[in-house]
């Protein structure tokens, strides 16, 4: 391998020494060093190219020697001892260092990029402690975790390292639940691991491989177990050069030799000793002079002047290969893709499936044909979370590693894979799945469902009632049980109770302008004109009694003239309260988003709660008053008397709406209208079953009672 090293230099000097237009009128010539794998060694012979001498035939036909001045050091195929050799020279101010190959760093980062294409986001890896892997390992590391893979173990080994760090590498890997080991080593030190992972049978993981040992036949024929099976990785891409099989066959054995070293040529140059090479020091070494302070240096000078024209070269080969430098020193990176692919005999074949090409569009760098490849396995820490799930990590573990929670309600994901769940708008609510918003149902108490049905059948009901009980009445308007209290009253008090049953229709159905408006302005307006009504009739019981009184004149001052104003005054008042509400801020249709937290719950706003309680509080202050009245005339002669059953339905009237607060405050959405219509309904019951029902019971079923003289036929107190 080294000889064809070696032929191929001297074949590429040749050649450009044959060319005209490369370098005219200049011909190179070339020192060859064996650095033998060895990092010291290419040092050493690294110094012995910088500090090496010439013989020079002067025109006296004498001769003499004189430094040879390097122009350029063309290093090893190894990264580790290229660098190491560029890391000795830059003290000499060799300015620069440049590659015909692609750094590793852009093979790390095609690495990096080659596994995320695959979804490998959880993988193993193994470098070569030396530069090359370290350095190599250390890109690839960076560039992954940008890409969102992660590294469940990372470790080193070199081929001298004790069988005790084999073993801790066998143990970490058969510990692993990664599937994808990616191995940044050099082809010696994965031929020494291959050997033991062949003796523990270490299969059914995809190896990833570096340029070193991706495209190596003797490491493929050393896998007799079949361990690297299927392998992906990079290789330089593999070119045809024109004549080198010619030049390799006639060309003989090549010797190299050296034999200087840093420190001879450190000391010469700057006319100092170090104190380990000579016992009479005239000045010492420090090792950090700085080689601006040397005047007149030929050897620094020459090397700028070609520095200068390697930086600026373009030039296409026989082969239509381009040929430059970028800013850093580099060639432009290209790297074929290889995956190993056993043939029906047993022997691995090297298949390019693919090309990384730097030069290209970051979309369009790495280009593969997945349908070459045999097997591509899964290697993930945890699975991809579906839509309608966001990834929460796992304590203490990489960030690869996480579970996938379910979107709370009211939020969605319709991606894979996100760390976050969108809250959706007021109006939308999740689905089942969680991956998408919908539109929320509007609720309200409709005539559809069966509880609105219910109620609107109990509200015509009552009315209907109501129309039949006026019906009696008015047929038997002339009998005494009608005329006794004020039949004008009965009448208008039954108007209002129909007026009080069909007013319960308008809180059903969806809430608009005009019926949010309407419901709370009927319902104040028509339960004050019932109990102004009740409380007429109650007014009239006491005054009847008192007007028998000998010199009273009650009579004349609570005729009903006076009942009719008085009836007109209380209701006028809650008209007013009304019209005060309405004008200053009335009831509006109001989309309530936090009732329900799946449905949009429609309905009423107050607008003013002061105007609301102010109507509530007026009827309630017009009942407890009628309650009062009713009470003190509850022991007149029963036979004339229905102040105990208006005390009666004043008592339900009261317990209805003080339960209705409570009941009202805390029921959510509909379920409150629900609860302000069955108050409605309950009280309206109340008072036409309490003080309307006897009466036409006594009309109906025993009208040998409903007599003047019956009615009459009890002695009347002298006093209350």
């Amino acid at each position: 391998m080294q000889i064809f090293k070696n032929c191929a230099m001297l074949f590429a000097i040749e050649e450009i020494n044959k060319r005209t237009d490369l370098l005219p009128g200049i011909s190179l010539g070339y020192k060859i060093y064996d650095d033998c794998g060895s990092v010291a060694r290419s040092i050493g012979v690294t110094l012995a190219l910088v500090n090496g001498s010439e013989i020079v035939f002067a025109p006296s036909k004498t001769t003499c020697t004189r430094p040879a001045y390097v122009q350029a050091i063309i290093g090893a195929t190894s990264s580790s001892t290229t660098i190491a050799v560029a890391t000795v020279i830059g003290p000499f101010f060799y300015p620069s260092f440049l590659r015909t190959i692609p750094s590793d760093y852009y093979q790390s980062r095609a690495l990096a990029h080659l596994v995320k294409h695959f979804g490998w986001t959880w993988v193993g890896a193994i470098r070569t402690n030396n530069d090359y892997g370290n350095n190599g390992m250390a890109t690839f590391t960076e560039t992954a975790q940008q890409l969102g893979v992660c590294l469940e173990y990372s470790v080193s080994f070199f081929r001298t390292d004790p069988y005790a760090k084999i073993q801790r590498i066998l143990d970490i890997i058969k510990a692993s639940t990664s599937k994808v080991i990616v191995a940044f080593l050099a082809r010696a030190d994965l031929n020494v691991l291959l050997h033991e992972f062949s003796y523990h049978n270490l299969s059914g993981y995809q190896w990833v491989g570096s340029e070193s040992w991706i495209f190596d036949s003797q490491t493929a024929a050393l896998d007799i177990h079949h361990i690297l099976d299927g392998a992906i990785g990079l290789s330089i891409p593999k070119a045809h050069v024109t004549g080198l099989r010619e030049f390799i066959l006639d060309e003989k054995p090549l010797n190299s030799s050296n034999n200087e070293l840093f420190t001879e040529f450190w000391e010469t140059l700057f006319s100092c000793k170090f104190k380990e090479s000579s016992a009479d020091i005239q000045r010492e070494c420090t090792g950090h002079e700085d080689m601006t302070g040397v005047q007149n240096n030929p050897f620094m000078v020459s090397l700028l002047q070609v520095l200068q024209h390697i930086r600026k070269i373009y030039f296409t080969t026989k082969e239509g290969d381009e040929v430059y430098f970028n800013e850093n020193g580099d060639p432009a990176a290209k790297y074929d893709i290889i995956n190993w692919q056993q043939k029906e005999n047993g022997v691995v074949e090297f298949v390019t499936v693919g090309l990384y090409d730097t030069s290209l569009a970051a979309e369009k760098q790495l280009n593969l044909q997945s349908k070459s490849l045999i097997w591509v396995p899964v290697s993930v820490c945890s699975e991809k979370c579906p839509p309608g799930t966001r990834k929460v990590l796992q304590k203490g573990r990489p960030v690869c590693c996480y579970d996938c929670i379910r979107c709370a309600e009211g939020e969605i994901n319709n991606i894979t894979d996100s760390i976050t769940c969108v809250k959706c708008l007021p109006e939308f609510w999740s689905n089942e799945r969680r991956d998408a918003c919908i539109k929320k149902e509007a609720v309200f108490l409709s005539y559809e469902e069966i509880m609105g049905a219910l109620l609107t059948a109990a509200s015509l009901f009552g009315a209907c009632m109501t129309i039949g009980v006026i019906q009696i009445f008015f047929k038997y308007r002339k009998t005494p049980i009608v005329r006794a209290n004020n039949s004008e009253l009965s009448f208008l008090l039954l108007f209002s109770l129909i007026l009080c049953f069909l007013c319960s229709l308008t809180f059903i159905s969806q809430p608009s302008d005009w019926s949010c408006m309407l419901r709370h302005v009927a319902f104040g307006i028509t339960f004050v004109l019932c109990i102004s009504c009740l409380l007429g009739k109650t007014m009239v019981v006491l005054m009847a009694f008192r007007a028998t009184r000998p010199g009273s004149n009650v009579q004349k001052w609570f005729g009903q003239t006076q009942q009719r104003l008085c009836v007109t005054a209380f209701t006028l008042m809650q008209v007013i309260i009304c019209i005060t509400w309405l004008t200053t801020s009335p009831p509006f249709p109001f989309k309530n988003f936090k009732e329900i937290k799946d449905k949009i719950t429609l309905e009423c706003a107050l607008g003013s709660a002061v105007g609301f309680w102010a109507v509530l509080g007026y009827i309630g202050l017009l009942a407890i008053l009628c309650f009062i009245f009713a009470f003190l005339a509850r022991k007149l002669p029963d036979n004339f008397n229905e102040a105990k059953f208006i005390t009666f339905s004043m008592l339900i009237f009261c317990a209805v709406w003080i339960t209705f607060i409570p009941a009202y405050v805390s029921s959510p959405g509909k379920f409150s209208v629900a609860v302000e219509i069955f108050a409605i309904l309950a009280s309206s019951f109340g008072l036409l079953i309490c003080i309307f029902i006897p009466k036409c019971y006594i009309i109906l079923m025993k009208p040998e009672k409903n007599t003047k003289k019956r009615i009459m036929g009890k002695k009347v107190p002298q006093s209350l």
